[in-house]
């Protein structure tokens, strides 16, 4: 058996959470909005994938809510704000 603390020490010093998911929505928003979104018109398909996005980012939170400190969850909210402007400047 692997003991428990290399798991934690190896977690320490890996790629915040919040980073993590930030960049993931940030990802697969472009793309959804680079292949979805034309002259205007949003396909059906882009609320498919969004909502899955938010199904992924609910599971995340849930997952790993003792990572989700103050300041994390700040900048989490603030990057939600920076997608929806990202939204409305390409659409």
């Amino acid at each position: 058996m692997i003991p428990k603390e290399i798991f934690n020490r190896r977690r320490q010093h890996s790629t915040p959470v919040t980073f993590s998911l930030i960049i993931t929505n940030y990802l697969v928003m472009g793309f959804n909005i680079a292949l979805f979104i034309r002259q205007g018109h949003v396909k059906w398909f882009f609320w498919v994938v969004l909502a899955l996005l938010a199904w992924y980012n609910y599971y995340n939170l849930r997952r790993n809510r003792e990572e989700y400190t103050k300041p994390a969850v700040i900048a989490y909210v603030v990057s939600l704000a920076g997608l929806s402007l990202l939204f409305l400047l390409i659409h």
